[in-house]
């Protein structure tokens, strides 16, 4: 299954480069790293697979302008991260994941589609842009349980054991969950891109009213 998803998705990235002038590949983040210049992880599958959709993504030699922006968990009304959360949270059975101390790298749907539209209009942009939102640095998976259960007006105490977490997610996607990573957008921000939802709490009750 792993070697399918790799090929698959490193195919579709390459071949897909090679026929566009600037490819955006919205990679969520699954390697340990801080800004836009750290390099990418080696360490387990996803962050081995992330590594290669970025590799694929780049043509050597060619004078073709290439951008990537790397996205940690994207916040949205419709479908996404939060369509599994909201439930147990609503009955308010939510709560961090683990130690709950974990990084917790996020954005807002509307700030990662703004920031694609800011790559792809702005001819002097490429690279690798962080598609996370400002203050993810100082969220804590913790502290984002707090924020959802505080904008959906429940409580969110019952923290869930990281073996619960290994059980239903499996080992590699717990992995993603429980241990995080701490990103910075620091290019993206320099570039002159200007957040919608910088902060947490005005994100989630957009998402949730």
């Amino acid at each position: 299954m792993k070697r399918r998803v790799c090929e698959c998705d490193v195919s579709v990235t390459s071949l897909s480069r090679k026929s566009c002038p600037a490819l955006d590949c919205r990679n969520l983040i699954s390697h340990t790293e801080y800004t836009e210049d750290s390099a990418g992880g080696d360490f387990d599958f996803f962050s081995r697979l992330v590594s290669s959709w970025e590799a694929a993504a780049v043509i050597h030699g060619s004078p073709t302008r290439g951008a990537i922006v790397r996205s940690g968990v994207v916040l949205g009304r419709d479908g996404g991260a939060i369509s599994r959360m909201l439930w147990p949270f609503r009955l308010g059975l939510g709560g961090p994941l683990g130690s709950g101390l974990q990084p917790f790298p996020w954005i807002h749907v509307r700030d990662l589609s703004g920031i694609v539209c800011h790559v792809l209009e702005s001819e002097c942009l490429q690279g690798i842009f962080n598609g996370v939102s400002p203050s993810s640095p100082s969220t804590s998976n913790g502290s984002f349980a707090q924020e959802l259960g505080a904008a959906l007006g429940r409580p969110a105490l019952l923290t869930v054991p990281a073996w619960a977490v290994r059980a239903v997610f499996g080992a590699e996607r717990a992995t993603m969950l429980l241990e995080g990573q701490r990103v910075v957008p620091k290019r993206t921000l320099e570039s002159g891109y200007r957040f919608i939802f910088p902060d947490l709490s005005a994100a989630l009750k957009d998402i949730v009213a």
